[in-house]
């Protein structure tokens, strides 16, 4: 069966909320669609039509297995090709977005199985992001925000939370990228914010709102 690049959109915010929410609701929905809710609710119930979600009127909805499955593989075909932007053809991480947008609803799966080949079937995007492999299963690591991780202690950058390109740009003004080494030297009550040594970068100060969105191993 086939899916319109909007149905593959909706699939993939849907699942990314119940990622992040345990369930999503139609207002939530709408506003990360940035549309209405009664659009919403009509493209939900041609998802269910199609045995992609559970849905019920004032009751919420849920992927199926089968919607959980595209979505992985949506999301498998937008990091695959961030990945290939990045390290094949130069982009920086802070502008292959949107590319990658419009690149994860090619559907031959045979281009996908041979991009990943190509690429060393690589396990996280640019953005530190797990890659679904060809099964849909994801790679799950144990991380922390530098607001909750030890003082004085080198740590390494494995993700970002918040991928956002005005995040981007201000993390590649601050020298933080994935496999950043730094430090947390301090943490300042007042406004949340910390002190970080980054590599050979003098000492700075970075906000709490930067802070709770750069995730380290642990």
């Amino acid at each position: 069966m086939s899916f319109t690049a909007t149905e593959e959109n909706y699939i993939k915010a849907i699942y990314h909320l119940q990622q992040r929410l345990g369930k999503a609701g139609t207002t939530v929905l709408a506003e990360a669609m940035q549309t209405r809710p009664a659009t919403v609710t009509d493209m939900l119930k041609k998802l269910e039509a199609k045995k992609l979600l559970h849905y019920r009127r004032y009751k919420g909805f849920s992927l199926t297995e089968s919607g959980n499955r595209l979505a992985l593989l949506i999301i498998r075909k937008h990091r695959l090709w961030e990945y290939f932007l990045v390290h094949k053809l130069g982009f920086n991480w802070d502008e292959v977005h949107y590319m990658a947008e419009e690149l994860e609803h090619i559907s031959s799966r045979e281009l996908i199985t041979r991009l990943d080949q190509f690429l060393g079937k690589p396990a996280f995007d640019p953005h530190g992001d797990p890659i679904p492999d060809g099964k849909g299963r994801l790679k799950t690591i144990r991380q922390m925000n530098l607001m909750t991780l030890p003082l004085k202690k080198i740590l390494v950058v494995q993700s970002v939370r918040n991928q956002s390109a005005d995040m981007l740009e201000l993390l590649n003004h601050y020298h933080i990228g994935i496999g950043t080494k730094l430090k947390v030297l301090r943490r300042f009550a007042f406004d949340g914010s910390a002190e970080i040594k980054v590599d050979k970068q003098p000492i700075t100060i970075i906000s709490n709102q930067v802070a709770q969105n750069v995730y380290c191993c642990i």
